[in-house]
């Protein structure tokens, strides 16, 4: 159920009042998710979730990466009619690393409607400054870990796997309610099946000359030591990101568990300098392009369309949400041939399987490196997603 919230409501002139709702159990989860539908309703961008993956998503009993987290969530009407929605969250393992003071919001997805757009940041900060925070920041759904970031840039085409999708009124909303712009993730378009850039192809070609390194793909009979592998990996290279937040092992198992029907080893890459794991890729079919008509629901032949478009068909598409090198190798010309070895690795993988383009994402526009590297080996950016922040009044 949603619990109606005891705060006066916003009234809108000549319109329905806006009436926000505290969501208090399961059944209040599934307005929570239903809430999307409405805002994106008519949007050919728009891939609707599964059901089933958005509904474990939220469940703290399935879902590790909520174990740290204090997290609240509401949704908006006017009159019967749904009209946004957002979470407030504390994450205690952000606070205890970046001691901030900051909270965060997330899930904000709302029509564009300014009096439902104040209600519902309003809500998010009056809880987060009952906790005692003085910032917050976001979107975060509900972690850095997870899809993050309002859509400002490339509202044309629709969102990847695990990537959020945006409407151009609502970074307009968020700033005229203070919300400033933090950092910006920038995600970029990569044609599988061009030929390299004459830049990076020179660059690539002296990797295989570089003594000690090697390549492999994942060992897939040992796929949770692997996923670890990746992780620790992550954890190592991103350590001095802004916002990092390492992946714990709990959560390692939890993501293996969940990619585990999707990939086969040639989707990862482990580049190894002198017998030692030291940077990785991680590439997953794009989920949403078999999705995209399934209204989220897998029943009664959602589950037949899903299995066939993957496993016979193929997909078309695919997104790279990981890729790193040690910290002892970053800034060296060492590090640069082991990212590109496993780039050029998962590349020369999907081209051979008839993959056409993929999605690298996402990259924070502080990583000069990275954003360099990817722009040399062809990578274009076509969207941009912003962490905001304010104040909390």
């Amino acid at each position: 159920m949603v619990r109606p919230m005891t705060s006066p409501t916003v009234t809108a002139s000549g319109t329905e009042p806006v009436r926000l709702e505290r969501v208090a159990d399961p059944a209040g989860r599934r307005t929570f998710l239903e809430v999307p539908f409405a805002v994106y309703a008519g949007d050919p961008a728009w891939v609707p979730p599964l059901f089933i993956e958005r509904n474990e998503h939220l469940d703290p009993k399935r879902n590790p990466f909520l174990k740290d987290v204090e997290i609240a969530y509401w949704v908006a009407r006017r009159g019967g009619r749904l009209v946004g929605r957002i979470s407030a969250q504390v994450n205690a393992r952000h606070l205890a690393l970046h001691q901030d003071g900051t909270g965060h919001f997330g899930y904000f997805d709302v029509l564009d409607d300014p009096e439902a757009a104040s209600a519902l940041v309003d809500a998010a900060a009056g809880w987060l400054r009952e906790r005692g925070l003085a910032r917050m920041a976001g979107p975060f759904d509900p972690t850095i870990n997870d899809e993050c970031g309002q859509l400002v840039d490339g509202f044309a085409s629709p969102p990847v796997l695990m990537m959020p999708h945006g409407l151009p009124h609502q970074p307009r909303l968020l700033e005229g309610l203070g919300f400033a712009k933090l950092q910006d993730l920038i995600a970029y378009r990569f044609d599988v099946q061009a030929p390299w850039p004459a830049a990076a192809e020179g660059l690539i070609r002296r990797t295989r000359e570089l003594p000690g390194l090697t390549v492999r793909p994942l060992d897939m009979r040992r796929f949770k030591d692997e996923v670890r592998l990746v992780c620790d990996i992550f954890n190592d290279a991103w350590v001095g990101n802004w916002g990092f937040v390492p992946i714990t092992e709990e959560e390692s198992l939890h993501l293996a568990k969940g990619i585990r029907p999707l990939v086969d080893a040639g989707h990862f890459a482990i580049a190894e300098m002198d017998g030692e794991p030291a940077a990785m890729s991680v590439t997953l079919p794009n989920l949403n392009e078999a999705i995209a008509d399934l209204g989220g629901r897998l029943l009664p032949l959602g589950w037949a369309k899903l299995l066939w478009r993957l496993k016979v068909r193929g997909v078309r598409s695919a997104r790279m949400p990981l890729a790193g090198v040690r910290r002892r190798y970053q800034a060296s010309t060492k590090g640069a041939a082991l990212i590109l070895a496993a780039i050029a690795r998962v590349r020369d993988y999907h081209r051979g399987r008839g993959v056409e383009w993929a999605e690298l994402s996402w990259i924070l526009e502080s990583n000069v490196r990275m954003n360099g590297l990817i722009r040399k080996v062809g990578g274009v950016p076509y969207k941009t997603y912003r962490i905001y922040g304010r104040p909390i009044p």
